[in-house]
């Protein structure tokens, strides 16, 4: 018997998350013969543009909007989720700082199994799902089996499920906010204050085509430069991951992951990064991803289009090299 899958919709500003192609993704590798419905919350006419923008996507949307989701609160969302999705149903939802809030209280309220931050499915036998999740930054791959016949939810990882860019559903919207406000909306204990955006800097990351991306590989800051070089031939754009930040070699503004920069360049190349969920979920959009790493077992490789073992020192000079005499 095929799951009844809904898949949670990040959104901002009236814009779907980039994990909305991936969600529907996630949900046909969970379970081919499927049905997935997309669910959207929010108010205003953000919600209403960001619905028909999923319906392209997804052959059902239901839409739940009230006053009271203006502003992030998980507290609410989950009461909210609680009373529509039906019994026995699996809700996926992004691995982002948001379903980190979310998921974990919804699961009890539910009473399903909770599987987070997966990044593959390995089939269901008799009901019972084998997922492929990471431990100890990427090192370790596990494999966790939980019996989902009576419904589950589970958050997968951004930037590992391939985007869906078909855009072909012609989706109907259903509005299910008087569902889900029967009984009156659910108060809470927390007070939203304020969304604190990421610092702004001299050099615009998140607008850049090619990233040439550093990490714990470049070892020194006195090695940046050779990045830099780099990024210069290829005409990119030097970014890193929050270890370069913390070093305080590269400024807040150049950092990629969920703590610093969203980014969608068309070509991303991690130098020396091991891909944690961190790093990974500030890069969107499907690049081509290029990665350099002396461990083999770097959880960058999974999601790499090309993977290449080296020591960067020794690989970024022979690629500028090679660049520059290419460029003649």
């Amino acid at each position: 018997m095929a799951l009844q899958i809904y898949a949670y919709m990040a959104h901002k500003g009236g814009v779907a998350d980039d994990t909305t192609l991936e969600m529907i993704t996630a949900a046909k590798a969970l379970d081919a013969d499927a049905s997935v419905t997309a669910i959207v919350m929010g108010s205003g006419a953000d919600l209403d543009a960001v619905c028909t923008d999923v319906a392209a996507t997804y052959s059902e949307v239901w839409k739940i909007g009230c006053d009271a989701l203006a502003s992030p609160n998980a507290e609410i969302n989950r009461v909210l989720l609680a009373r529509v999705l039906p019994e026995g149903s699996v809700l996926l939802a992004p691995n982002d700082t948001f379903g980190m809030d979310l998921l974990p209280g919804l699961s009890i309220k539910l009473d399903t199994p909770f599987i987070p931050d997966v990044v593959g499915f390995e089939g269901i036998d008799g009901g019972v799902v084998t997922a492929v999740r990471q431990e100890y930054s990427g090192q370790v791959s596990t494999h966790v089996q939980a019996d989902i016949s009576g419904g589950a939810v589970i958050s997968t990882r951004a930037g590992v499920f391939k985007a869906d860019e078909s855009k072909s559903a012609g989706g109907q919207v259903t509005d299910k906010s008087a569902d889900a406000l029967e009984g009156g909306a659910p108060e809470s204990s927390r007070q939203f204050l304020e969304i604190v955006e990421a610092e702004a800097g001299d050099v615009d990351i998140t607008k850049a085509e090619v990233l040439v991306s550093v990490g714990r590989g470049i070892e020194d800051e006195d090695n940046l430069p050779i990045a830099d070089e780099l990024a210069e031939a290829m005409g990119a754009t030097v970014s890193c991951s929050r270890p370069i930040v913390d070093a305080k070699w590269l400024e807040k503004a150049r950092q990629v992951g969920t703590s610093g920069q969203t980014v969608k360049p068309k070509v991303y190349m991690a130098l020396g990064i091991s891909g944690s969920f961190q790093h990974l979920g500030g890069i969107k959009g499907s690049p081509f991803i290029v990665a350099v790493n002396k461990n083999t077992k770097a959880p960058i490789f999974q999601v790499a289009e090309v993977g290449i073992e080296a020591d960067i020192l020794d690989f970024m000079p022979a690629l500028t090299e090679k660049v520059k005499e290419m460029k003649g």
